[in-house]
């Protein structure tokens, strides 16, 4: 399809109204007067290319899920191992609460134990002053629910307490929820430990708002041409092997997991970055950063995935409200809760992972990636219009996907 005829029919699969499918257009989504009252200094606006990720089921229930993304093949690779899972029912998916965690830095205390026992003994004192900062979040069942504290004994800088709130924000990302109770607590804090306050701002490691995807691949399922089944199974389960024990294949394994998930929490409106310091500080929990997946074979031969992470996202506040594509975004997933919106994202990285290990274990991962590449390779060597179908078709054909061949075929269709 055209990308006209795309929009057509994701509007009719999700029945999202007209001005949702117009800001997913290309008619300027994000006018200037709006970016210029999200950040400082705006100049204009940047585009990427947005796709829907599509045959996703989630739970047993279907979902087209909008990326935004320069990269070619990642929305190909998704959507195709979605189409392979829907034959062992897709995929399971379960989360935690919205928990996040406040940091508040406590410094120049002579008795740091002593301390850490008067923030425990005054815990419903803190939570009460950090609840009286957010009643609508009261209100909607978030708030303050409980506090932990850490002593670091030996330091650059001496001995700190850190006191922790941890905070349910509901549907938001809570970011500014959670820095904002820290601060409203400090003087609190300082108070009961006679130290100083430093610090105060969340932590983007939310090991309490953690989604766990599965799925479960029948062996038939996973065959290719030149491969059967049970030998592309074997195959990701020894690739990913190396990945939980070597941080360097691990870096690439655990990027190829974020490949699916960071155009999801971009298209959305959330803060990617986040996300992705939050899922790499989890893949070094154990002291050694190692693969965020496993995969496994059944008794039955069945293929099975998982993937464990900190997804912090939200669908209320921040650009989510702001940016006219990241709500339309959201209508065109028709999710309702941030833990929905979570749960369906880590669907896609784990998809994502698959694609890339059943690539490695088969016939490389270039050769499909080049080849969802030809069209980039061909307008970098100045197609334009038709050509562009015609020199990546052409170049694909000579299995020499490069600038250098496409300028050769261009020539020569020009001087034709």
């Amino acid at each position: 399809m055209e990308p006209e005829a795309r929009r057509k029919a994701v509007s009719l699969a999700t029945g999202i109204d007209q001005s949702a499918i117009d800001a997913l257009s290309d008619a300027p989504a994000l006018g200037l007067h709006v970016a210029n009252g999200m950040i400082e200094n705006v100049i204009g606006t940047y585009e990427l290319p947005l796709g829907v990720a599509t045959n996703f089921k989630v739970n047993g229930r279907d979902y087209l899920v909008p990326m935004a993304v320069e990269e070619p093949s990642v929305v190909a690779a998704a959507s195709y191992m979605a189409k392979i899972a829907r034959e062992g029912g897709g995929f399971r998916t379960s989360s935690t609460a919205p928990i996040m965690r406040a940091q508040i830095q406590i410094l120049g205390l002579g008795d740091p134990f002593g301390a850490r026992a008067r923030l425990l003994a005054d815990r419903d004192n803190i939570i009460e002053k950090a609840n009286s900062r957010d009643t609508v979040l009261i209100g909607l069942g978030g708030g303050c629910k409980d506090i932990e504290v850490e002593v670091f004994s030996d330091s650059l800088i001496g001995s700190m307490v850190i006191l922790h709130l941890l905070v349910d924000v509901r549907d938001a990302m809570g970011a500014n929820t959670v820095n904002t109770m820290a601060e409203s607590v400090a003087p609190h804090v300082e108070k009961i430990t006679g130290g100083k306050v430093r610090l105060r701002i969340l932590s983007n490691l939310a090991d309490k708002r953690l989604v766990t995807a599965s799925v479960r691949v029948p062996t038939d399922a996973l065959k290719s041409g030149t491969h059967d089944g049970a030998e592309v199974s074997q195959g990701i389960v020894e690739a990913c092997a190396l990945a939980l024990i070597d941080p360097y294949r691990a870096a690439t394994h655990n990027k190829g997991i974020m490949n699916g998930i960071d155009p999801v929490v971009l298209a959305t409106g959330n803060d990617w970055r986040a996300v992705e310091a939050g899922a790499h500080a989890f893949a070094s929990r154990s002291g050694r950063y190692k693969s965020l997946t496993t995969w496994e074979i059944a008794k039955d031969g069945a293929l099975v995935g998982t993937l464990e992470i900190p997804m912090a996202l939200g669908i209320v506040g921040g650009a989510t409200r702001t940016h006219p594509a990241a709500q339309a975004a959201l209508k065109l997933m028709g999710v309702s809760s941030a833990r929905e919106l979570a749960e369906v994202t880590v669907a896609v990285g784990l998809a994502q992972n698959m694609a890339a290990l059943r690539a490695l274990a088969t016939e490389g991962i270039q050769r499909g990636h080049m080849t969802l590449h030809a069209r980039n390779i061909a307008i970098t060597a100045g197609a334009t219009g038709s050509e562009i179908d015609h020199i990546a078709k052409a170049i694909i054909a000579e299995e020499d996907v490069s600038v250098a061949c496409a300028e050769r075929l261009l020539e020569g269709l020009k001087a034709v």
